[in-house]
């Protein structure tokens, strides 16, 4: 497996391209199951899990065409999917397994063709984040359901019919894929307690450029007036916010200086307002924004994750490292996943002071992270890893980088130009 060797203790200095949004990316591209006609998207990140799902879509019958880079070379590849015919609604396991949002292409294959069959999912190791939110939520849509050897089959021989929905618990993954069986559904279909996340805004302002009519995005009621069918469109992936924290965070660990091209940090208020508390220094431009430390070392602050608008789970891995290199102690206390702390024991690696207690861990900051080698347990623990082995004295060897190209593009590239020394380690084969 590919490792990637750190050796820490070098201001970042420079500039980031943020890429577009993985979260996003993949419920658009599962979206082009729901029309015969072509879907394009522009500004789509080169990633692992876009190339999972790229097959599971392909066993479909979707043809998908890369063009390259878009017009004006803003970066990101142009993809064009086109599902004019279904020729299979079995999502097999060997595909399904590797990553869990392939469970999106189940509500657009049900509503569209009345039947699907997709195996229950895999992927990384931070928690159940059981399937039966998607479930019971669309059988409230009239689909009959069964869980027969490890597969979902699922069956609405007359059609989807609009309902109320209101779900237990807020779940990203469900309401998306909700809103998009409902787009087809007859009749009019309201979630309640539905995720607020940017990444579902864009992928309904998508479903709007098909012909889907929807109302209430931005809040955490949607209603959506079913359509016989939808077209093709095309939509650009908004920028990830996620990787937008992630090279903040950099700037931060390092004590240098990043100007984040294309971030928009109007998706990402409560982080920032965190990272500005402990001392990041955030300059807003036309460009993205500009990120700094503000006066010295960084203060230690407490931090609890939380649905959106609240501050993302998908950014507490690399705020514990951050912490673990500031002036104090911290508290940080997970609340959506409840294995999420797989990093902990490798920054305890690396000289870190953490003490866990349930779902909050106690960070004493520290002077100095020691550089070690260590082994990244899932996406987002990969680049927590990444960020300490920026700050630690020494050397740096994160193994299982696979968890990494899952959801950052090119990300030893993007921080050796602006001064890190870190290079990719490939596999001899």
């Amino acid at each position: 497996m590919d490792r990637i060797r750190i050796r820490g203790g070098r201001p970042l200095h420079g500039q980031v391209r943020i890429s577009g949004s993985k979260n996003a990316a993949l419920p658009l591209m599962a979206a082009a199951l729901l029309t015969e006609e072509t879907l394009r998207l522009t500004n789509l990140p080169h990633l692992a899990d876009i190339a999972t799902l790229a097959n599971v879509l392909r066993q479909h019958g979707v043809e998908l065409r890369i063009n390259g880079e878009a017009e004006g070379g803003s970066g990101g590849s142009v993809l064009e999917l086109t599902a004019a015919r279904i020729i299979n609604a079995r999502a097999e396991y060997e595909l399904v397994r590797k990553m869990r949002a392939s469970v999106l292409v189940l509500g657009p294959l049900l509503a569209r063709q009345g039947y699907a069959e997709v195996s229950l999912p895999g992927g990384c190791a931070i928690g159940t984040r059981p399937v039966d939110l998607h479930l019971k939520a669309l059988e409230t849509l009239g689909a009959r359901i069964e869980l027969e050897e490890g597969y979902i089959k699922a069956e609405a021989p007359n059609g989807l019919k609009g309902a109320e929905v209101v779900f237990p618990k807020v779940s990203v993954g469900a309401t998306e894929n909700l809103l998009m069986a409902a787009a087809l559904a007859a009749g009019e279909t309201r979630l309640v307690n539905a995720a607020r996340e940017p990444e579902i805004g864009d992928l309904a302002a998508c479903l709007t450029k098909m012909g889907a009519a929807i109302t209430g995005v931005g809040t955490d009621t949607l209603t959506i007036q079913g359509v016989a069918r939808l077209h093709g469109a095309e939509h650009a992936v908004i920028p990830d916010r996620i990787e937008t924290g992630t090279y903040a965070m950099a700037a931060a660990i390092t004590d240098g200086e990043l100007e984040l091209v294309g971030a928009d940090v109007g998706q990402l208020r409560a982080a920032m307002e965190k990272l500005t508390e402990a001392g990041l220094r955030v300059v807003e431009s036309n460009r993205g924004i500009t990120v700094s430390r503000s006066n010295g070392r960084l203060r230690g602050i407490d931090v609890s994750t939380d649905p959106y608008p609240g501050f993302p789970t998908d950014l507490q891995a690399q705020f514990m490292a951050l912490m673990a290199t500031a002036d104090g102690a911290s508290m940080v206390t997970e609340t959506i996943f409840e294995n999420r702390f797989m990093h902990v024991p490798e920054l305890h690696r690396m000289g870190a002071n953490i003490t866990i207690d349930g779902s909050t861990a106690l960070v004493r900051g520290r002077e100095r992270l020691v550089g070690a080698p260590v082994m990244a347990s899932d996406l987002r623990a990969s680049a927590g890893l990444v960020l300490a082995g920026l700050a630690a004295e020494g050397e740096t060897v994160v193994n299982r980088v696979y968890h990494l190209d899952r959801g950052y593009e090119h990300m030893e590239e993007k921080l050796a130009v602006c001064g890190a020394d870190i290079e990719r380690v490939r596999e001899n084969r």
